[in-house]
């Protein structure tokens, strides 16, 4: 199983989030998008395979959200998506890509049902206790 994982090493969910990843035995494309931002195109792949809107993957906090006045709602999806491009901190983290489907990780064990064997337990590093049992069927 091919797993991308769109990575903050600063942040707290991204760092569990892969941790959750290789425990589960996935070996994950580590993509640190503050780095390596996706194209425009990537980010607007990325969003319609998540089905949420580009406002609904903005970040808020410790970005320019506030001083680029992003709350306004005269922003089109279009002009969002070039604010994200221009500021990927913009972008929330963590966002994982598999075979299963690609969603916005927070919280980080939304990760586990795109796992093909997902760990049943886990303590992030706050200390929080995760077990996750899959849905059958």
């Amino acid at each position: 199983m091919t797993v991308t994982i769109y990575h903050n090493p600063a942040c707290g969910t991204s760092r569990n989030t892969l941790a959750m990843i290789r425990a589960s035995g996935e070996d994950p494309v580590v993509i640190e998008y503050l780095k390596t931002p996706p194209s425009r195109e990537r980010l607007m792949e990325l969003i319609a395979a998540m089905s949420i809107t580009p406002r609904e993957l903005l970040r808020e906090k410790g970005t320019p959200y506030a001083e680029l006045g992003l709350a306004d709602p005269k922003w089109s999806d279009d002009e969002l998506i070039d604010f994200m491009f221009a500021h990927p901190i913009l972008i929330n983290r963590p966002i994982v890509e598999t075979p299963k489907g690609t969603r916005l990780c927070r919280p980080s064990e939304a990760v586990l049902p795109l796992l093909d064997n997902p760990v049943s337990e886990f303590v992030k590093e706050d200390g929080e206790r995760v077990a996750y049992v899959p849905r059958q069927g």
